[in-house]
């Protein structure tokens, strides 16, 4: 049996665009003798597809679109089936009321040939408030070649089942071992997993558990593309019966990937296809950010450039997504701003290419010191004053996006959002934070990376420069500031970031309490300060724009605190 792997990118919703895209698969393999494509899970309608699946005139479309494209498909090839991922309305009225489903599109019909039992309700999924576990595995059987194929369907959750592997399970059926005596043929498992850094090797280490189990071959098809704040990154494979690599389709990109189960004898190494992990972060920030502005219906960028590094990296990764002609940079100096900064900004901007231009703001904080100086409480001073300057910068900027219709850029890295060292409605504007989930001191690696020989592969990939520094030694040397004051330098206020990043880390993505940290070294008065300031900024993050995920725990959709609470 010949398989076509489609590792597609959908736009969530756009029923008729996502079955033109797998359509146009079919059409490209038509000529290769490929007896099945494979799609990811949800294909249809993209996924999550979070309340829209709410709309009941939904399902009579997605019946319509799998109608047409059926005939279309036949007329195409009368041997060819195709596997897509749709959700499937019960006929009932309990709730939920639907499967997440996977039907077989063959010879001008569909019918349903799989559900989903492990629904995720962890992290950012929320899936059993729309769907119903189904109460069996499936198994599919097909003709090919004088052969009938005993095919277990499986779809992304189903095969997270190894304890050992994943330090945690769904608590409910291990579907992998109710196919353990049915001698399958083959292991299919439809995906839209999100990526975190690692990811895609546990992926490939479980589901070759399941080949091992099973003692057949493991076909896996993941999505691609950025989905708001998700990034998919596709990586889809393919494993022999002794769970060994034999196929690995490209990360962070659309990919079809031919495949001939009969061929699936040898043995390749599971192993990254990127050299660094700040590869892999700075190509997985790239696409969330290209598919958000592209799904969103923006076709240009806007940020403000600090002379910080925070902006500098914002800046890199938005001409890596966009386009140098498409990204555009405000340099908003105050007062308290060095020369320096102002400098480094706009050698920066140079470096890259990219429009820039200069607004100073100290006319625009006069004008507000005389108009509040006429108030009960005066002209502003201390940390209002600094919020003030931060909030004129905020202005200007999604004034100048809402002029031109660009997407503004927030510039925010996780650590400032996590103490609440940012301003609301001031530099946490935006659109999308494209670095809210970097830490500082990741934030630090990343564009010393940028700046090293390991990056050309990157730099070739996205048209960065080819040679020199793009960030500069002087950006990521000098010392973290805001700048709202003089001589400012964030040390003022918070612990240094080597210090504060790992406490950070352990509050947030470990989930360790204060004491934990205690016991492993940290100063008690630090941790429990930084305890403090991360709780008090809750409401900040409530208002933040959507961040893109690359972490185990984000802010965002996954992060559900409450904001009253002691």
């Amino acid at each position: 049996m010949k398989l076509a792997l489609a590792q597609l990118n959908p736009v969530i919703g756009d029923l008729d665009g996502n079955a033109e895209k797998i359509f146009e698969v079919c059409k490209e393999i038509k000529n290769k003798n490929i007896d099945l494509v494979i799609t990811p899970e949800l294909s249809l309608i993209g996924y999550p597809p979070k309340d829209l699946l709410f709309n009941p005139r939904l399902f009579e479309e997605q019946k319509d679109v799998l109608n047409k494209l059926s005939k279309r498909l036949s007329n195409l090839s009368q041997d060819l089936s195709v596997l897509i991922g749709i959700a499937e309305p019960t006929p009932d009225i309990d709730i939920p009321k639907l499967y997440n489903s996977v039907v077989i599109l063959k010879k001008g019909s569909w019918r349903i040939v799989a559900r989903k039992q492990l629904l995720p309700t962890y992290d950012v999924f929320d899936e059993k408030r729309y769907f119903r576990s189904a109460e069996k595995s499936s198994i599919l059987n097909l003709n090919y070649q004088e052969k009938l194929w005993k095919i277990g369907i499986t779809i992304c959750e189903d095969i997270w089942v190894e304890k050992n592997l994943q330090n945690e399970k769904i608590l409910g059926k291990d579907p992998i071992r109710s196919l353990e005596k049915e001698k399958l043929d083959l292991l299919i498992n439809l995906s839209a997993s999100p990526f975190i850094e690692s990811k895609s090797l546990l992926r490939q280490r479980i589901a070759a558990k399941a080949a091992i189990r099973l003692s057949c071959p493991v076909i896996y098809v993941n999505q691609v593309g950025g989905n708001d704040e998700l990034i998919f990154d596709g990586s889809s494979f393919a494993l022999n019966k002794k769970g060994n690599l034999q196929q690995e389709l490209p990360a962070f990109k659309e990919s079809v990937g031919l495949c001939d189960i009969s061929s699936l004898k040898q043995k390749l190494s599971i192993s990254s296809k990127y050299q660094t992990s700040q590869e892999v972060l700075f190509r997985a920030l790239v696409l969330g950010v290209k598919d958000y502005a592209r799904k969103c219906g923006f076709n240009s960028a806007i940020i403000g450039l600090s002379g910080g590094i925070d902006s500098a990296l914002v800046a890199t990764i938005a001409v890596a997504a966009l386009g140098i002609s498409k990204v555009h940079a405000i340099l908003m100096p105050s007062p308290w701003s060095s020369a320096g900064s102002v400098k480094d900004a706009t050698t920066l901007a140079t470096r890259l290419g990219i429009h820039h231009q200069k607004i100073p703001i100290s006319d625009v904080m006069n004008s507000f010191n005389d108009v509040l100086s006429n108030s009960t409480w005066g002209i502003p001073t201390g940390i209002t004053a600094e919020n003030l300057q931060s909030r004129i910068r905020g202005t200007i900027l999604m004034a100048l996006a809402n002029q031109k219709k660009h997407l503004l850029l927030s510039t925010g890295n996780k650590s400032e959002l996590a103490v609440g060292y940012c301003t609301l409605y001031g530099d946490m504007n935006g659109g999308l934070s494209v670095i809210g989930d970097l830490f500082k001191t990741s934030v630090f690696d990343l564009c010393n990376w940028i700046d090293s020989e390991s990056s050309s592969s990157c730099r070739n990939d996205f048209f960065l420069p080819q040679t020199g520094e793009i960030i500069g030694s002087e950006i990521r040397n000098k010392p973290p500031s805001a700048e709202l004051r003089p001589e400012q330098l964030d040390s003022d206020s918070l612990p240094d970031y080597f210090t504060l990043d790992p406490i950070l880390k352990g509050l947030i993505e470990e989930h360790l309490p204060t004491e934990v940290l205690i016991a492993k070294g940290f100063d008690k008065e630090i941790v429990f300060k930084v305890a403090n300031l991360l709780k008090n900024a809750e409401f900040k993050r409530y208002q933040a724009p959507p961040l893109l995920k690359i972490s185990n725990q984000a802010f965002g959709s996954g992060w559900k605190k409450p904001i009253a609470s002691k």
